[in-house]
């Protein structure tokens, strides 16, 4: 939405509202803004989850395996956890073939994987909601 829109929703005029957008995205709590791409529209209409339980917790371990999987660009999400298992990595492709593709030759040969498993996403439910008032 447009500052002016924003200013209208929130009942301020526009300068102050823009200075107190402003002063929100200095101060990191607005972090930037992106625009959202449907996956099915780009052929990315494939999502599973995979849980990644990790051989040991050390920190060179850790890292290694954060930054390899950083680098995948498939991973769209990925997430720590207490407990078992350690990681759950949200991962987009084509179709089947191409994330057991993704899974063999990048997710089975990241650093310090000791297990991974999987399932597939049937069905969005809630997604990109944004955080509650």
């Amino acid at each position: 939405m447009t500052v002016t829109e924003l200013a209208a929703r929130v009942r301020l005029s526009v300068s102050p509202c823009h200075r107190r957008l402003r002063d929100l995205e200095r101060a990191g709590v607005i972090r930037g803004y992106r625009a959202v791409v449907d996956p099915a529209a780009v052929g990315l209409d494939f999502e599973a989850l995979v849980f990644v339980t990790l051989r040991s917790a050390n920190r060179d371990e850790v890292t290694a395996f954060e930054e390899g999987v950083a680098a995948i660009p498939h991973v769209v999400q990925a997430q720590r956890l207490f407990g078992e298992p350690d990681y759950l990595l949200r991962v987009v492709t084509t179709d089947l073939t191409a994330f057991q593709q993704l899974y063999d030759q990048w997710l089975a040969t990241l650093p310090g994987v000791q297990r991974l498993t999987s399932t597939l996403v049937m069905k969005q439910i809630v997604n990109d909601r944004p955080l509650p008032a």
